[in-house]
Parts: C-alpha cells; sequence; structure tokens
C-alpha cells in the first residue's frame, strides 16, 4: 500500500491542479468547471514580457468568480524581477484576493518570509506554496522548507531540466523527484508534480501520475483540462488500497495495536498508522493519535 501525505491537514488543497495563462480571460469560467482541485491563473511563463501589464488587470476577474470547491490561486513572477513586485502590488488592489499563491524561482526560505511579510494581514493570509525548479533549490531545500509559512511545493521540471541540461523524462527527473518528496515528508508538507507535457499520451501521463504518488507526491499538475480526470483518478485511493487498509486497520484493533499479521504479511504500528491516514483521508476513520 503505497500513500501519498493525506489532505487531512489541508482539506482545501486538492491534487488536480491546473493553470491558465493571466491573458486568456476566456477561459476563466472553464477553469471551475474542468475538473481541477486547485486553479491557478498565471502571470509568469505563460505570459509574454509585453503582456505582463494586461495579463495583472485581467487577473482580477479570475478571482472575482465563485469559485466553489475550487481553490483559486495565482502564480506571480519571481520576487527578485520587476514584474514580481507589480504582482505583488496589484494584488493588494483585488477586491477579491487568491486564496493561493505559487511563487517561482524559491530558492530560500527568506524568499517565503519576504512573500508573507508583504501579503499577510490581520484578513488575508494566503496558502503559499514554493515552486521548485532549480539545483539550487534542490540543493537547498531542507532550508526552503523551514519558512513558518510555506504550505508545500510545486515541482517545476520545465526549468529545471533546462538548466540541467537533459530533458523531462522520468530517469532525469529522479533525483529531484526523491528529493522533494522525502523534505516534503520530514516537514509535513504537501508535494505536487510537475506536469506531464505530451498533450495526447494519456497512458504515458497515467503511469507518469501512478509513479508520483508511489514515491510520495500528493498530486500533479495538469497542462490540460482532459489530463485532470486522469490525475484525480490516479491519486484517488483504488479498491484494493482501501481494501488493505480497512484489513490493516481491523487487525491493529483486533490485536490492541500489537504487532499482528494480515494476509501472511507482518503489520505494526507504521503501518496502522498509514492505513488510518488512507482511510481518513476519505472520511472513513479518524487520524491515528499523535
Amino acid at each position: 500500500m503505497t500513500t501519498a501525505m493525506t489532505a487531512t491537514a489541508h482539506p482545501h488543497i486538492g491534487p488536480a491542479w491546473t493553470m491558465t495563462p493571466g491573458t486568456r480571460p476566456d477561459r476563466y469560467a472553464s477553469a471551475l468547471t474542468c475538473g481541477a482541485d486547485v486553479a491557478l491563473v498565471d502571470l509568469e511563463d505563460s505570459v509574454a514580457a509585453d503582456a505582463k501589464d494586461t495579463a495583472r488587470r485581467d487577473a482580477r476577474a479570475f478571482f472575482a468568480q465563485d469559485s466553489g470547491p475550487c481553490t483559486l490561486g495565482i502564480r506571480t513572477n519571481a520576487l527578485s524581477t520587476l514584474d514580481g513586485a507589480k504582482d505583488l502590488a496589484a494584488l493588494a488592489s483585488y477586491p477579491r484576493k487568491p486564496d493561493l499563491i505559487l511563487l517561482p524561482k524559491t530558492e530560500s526560505a527568506r524568499d517565503i518570509d519576504l512573500l508573507a511579510a508583504i501579503l499577510d494581514t490581520p484578513t488575508y493570509t494566503p496558502t503559499l506554496f514554493a515552486l521548485i525548479e532549480t539545483p539550487h533549490a534542490i540543493d537547498h531545500l531542507p532550508q526552503i522548507l523551514t519558512a513558518p509559512r510555506l504550505s508545500g511545493v510545486v515541482f517545476g521540471s520545465a526549468d529545471y531540466s533546462l538548466e540541467l541540461g537533459t530533458g523531462t523524462s522520468w530517469e532525469p527527473m529522479r533525483h529531484a523527484r526523491h528529493t522533494i518528496t522525502n523534505s516534503c515528508a520530514a516537514a509535513g508538507l504537501l508535494a505536487i508534480d510537475t506536469p506531464f507535457f505530451d498533450l495526447d499520451d494519456l497512458d504515458g501521463l497515467i503511469a507518469e501520475a501512478r509513479r508520483a504518488k508511489e514515491i510520495g507526491f500528493y498530486g500533479k499538475g495538469a497542462i490540460h483540462p482532459r489530463h485532470l480526470p486522469h490525475i484525480a483518478e490516479a491519486f484517488r485511493p483504488t479498491d484494493e488500497e482501501l481494501a488493505e487498509a480497512r484489513a490493516i486497520v481491523a487487525a491493529a484493533e483486533h490485536s490492541g495495536n500489537h504487532i499482528t499479521s494480515v494476509d501472511g504479511r507482518m503489520r505494526g504500528t507504521p503501518f496502522f498508522t498509514r492505513a488510518r491516514r488512507l482511510l481518513a483521508g476519505i472520511g472513513e476513520h479518524p487520524e491515528p493519535p499523535k
């Protein structure tokens, strides 16, 4: 049984993420009905330099929508850029502000601390995610994750692979992915995997999403709405995982939480905790005591 961090600590964050260019307000409404758990409007890579001001202005309408259960967020430009400063100034004037901020090119805890210092008010404390997309960030990830206001990270394989001089297939990205999931698990934060960039290879998408889940990612980005249901399905507990978890919890309770066997396999406290956590994520069983 393999499980990523459950959503119980972050009930408003789901596993299927999508992003809409800030210059495409015609797509804003559909972003909320395409099945995404988290919908971001982008002011960075999908927006040309001469269109940044337009994107900042148009993005106001993205947050004026009735989001329903969908979490609405924004990817700003990097804090080290003039456009990043302009983005944060623009956010202050939005009548409705983003639930979530994704900060690109995050390379230190100081980046997140500064973002929180600029944005936080007594009535507004957005969820903050760091976009991890450089070798420097991977090397310094444990330190980055000490930022008190950080809720999780998103892996950006496109920029990371550019700096490495590799492709974005699984093998060259393996080290970064494992570093991210291990560091996030140690810090108790969520890890969201990079999108799969082949629009039409749905089998490849499904295989990569399942593999990401197996190594500890909680969710995955999508570059097209048709990827979203496959991502949601890949990160949803399977019938087999749920059946195994129920059997383990039943065995734990029958044994008084002492080491026991389930279907011929030794099971003890770590397995009991993981099974209860999985069932808690679907509202079926309370979380184990801390």
